[in-house]
């Protein structure tokens, strides 16, 4: 417990958990403040996020940079993958395909690049593993083509075409990525290894303090995201952004903290690998494994099925992210500019969608 009482005394960031007692508090004593208890839960979320990053930084320090990097994407994904049930239980499955692709599209291009840009500027040039980037890019853009075809084909739905569509893709993208952890984790590990280690900072923390850790936060975490759904959509109007907007990047974005936190500490330690492993490995993960599962969730927790249908924007961005990845991460080599490069990218979509005429979004 004392490490973990340190670290909140010297952490500023963590100082903000003391909005998490005071979200809970008013949404009992006043529900309708819409604008206030987004903008708490959202306070709420962040140090939250940073906590669960420095404990999965615990459990992964036992481990190289590339398992390392699955783990922290994999618990790094509980936010979002909380807030996204959280969504799907009150019906608003419009915001939670918003939120997935604006997390596949945030993971890729602005958590890659602000890691680039951030150990750019530290460490001059840096190197990682291309094999693992190749990989987890590859996986994405096969995770887009899946959720492409849903779009494209969704005239054709007079039957519940697109519903069985996507319940048999949901399937195939689990398989999918389950195959794909066997071969770079177990049957072909040997190319996947971390190019160079960094510092390894601090020192980490019990694997038993780590691992309640872990276990409370993630429970803090899904009742402040009751919250933030229920509020996000009117104070989304209070603050003149569109639902597009909301879902695609503030979502994305206050869900993928965690990740963030992490992503960023590591490419400024010079542990690119472990950057690049949770940027690409989480938006594959969301993409072959966390939508899919929402899907099946679906049938079980939402008031309607949820099918892989996508908007032709969303898809489009998704599309353009992944061949992104492919093409910043070919060399296996980076700097400051070509992270600029990247944000710019993600820049243009979040600024389109914030522009939209609401009745467009």
């Amino acid at each position: 417990m004392k490490p973990l009482l340190d670290e909140i005394r010297h952490n500023r960031l963590l100082w903000l958990l003391a909005f998490v007692p005071a979200v809970l508090v008013l949404e009992r004593a006043k529900p309708d403040a819409h604008t206030l208890l987004f903008a708490l839960s959202v306070l709420a979320i962040v140090p939250l996020a940073a906590l669960l990053s420095r404990a999965t930084e615990a459990v992964a320090s036992r481990t190289g940079d590339a398992v390392g990097g699955l783990l922290n994407a994999t618990l790094g994904n509980l936010t979002e993958l909380v807030i996204a049930i959280t969504a799907l239980y009150a019906g608003q499955i419009t915001l939670v395909k918003a939120s997935i692709a604006g997390a596949i599209v945030a993971n890729t291009l602005f958590m890659l690049g602000m890691s680039f840009l951030l150990g750019g500027l530290k460490h001059h040039v840096q190197e990682f593993n291309r094999a693992g980037a190749r990989l987890q890019a590859g996986l994405l853009f096969l995770a887009t083509v899946a959720l492409l075809v849903p779009s494209a084909v969704s005239e054709a739905d007079a039957t519940g075409f697109t519903q069985t569509l996507s319940l048999a893709l949901a399937v195939v993208l689990i398989v999918t990525y389950a195959l794909g952890m066997l071969f770079s984790l177990w049957t072909h590990r040997e190319l996947f290894a971390s190019v160079a280690h960094g510092d390894e900072g601090e020192a980490p923390w019990p694997v038993a303090l780590a691992l309640a850790t872990l276990a409370g936060v993630t429970l803090l975490v899904a009742l402040v995201s009751h919250v933030f759904v229920a509020s996000v959509q009117q104070a989304a109007e209070s603050f003149g952004m569109t639902p597009a907007f909301v879902g695609f990047v503030v979502v994305a974005l206050v869900g993928g903290a965690a990740e963030m936190a992490s992503a960023f500490a590591g490419a400024r330690k010079n542990r690119l690998d472990l950057s690049v492993g949770i940027a690409l490995g989480s938006a594959a993960q969301i993409a072959l494994f966390v939508a899919p599962v929402l899907v099946l969730l679906s049938y079980v927790v939402g008031p309607a099925p949820m099918d892989l249908r996508m908007g032709p924007g969303a898809v489009a961005a998704m599309l353009i992210a992944a061949l992104t990845a492919a093409l910043v991460t070919n060399s296996g080599r980076s700097a400051w500019f070509v992270g600029v490069l990247v944000l710019v990218v993600y820049l243009i979509f979040a600024m389109t969608l914030y522009l939209l005429p609401p009745g467009a979004g």
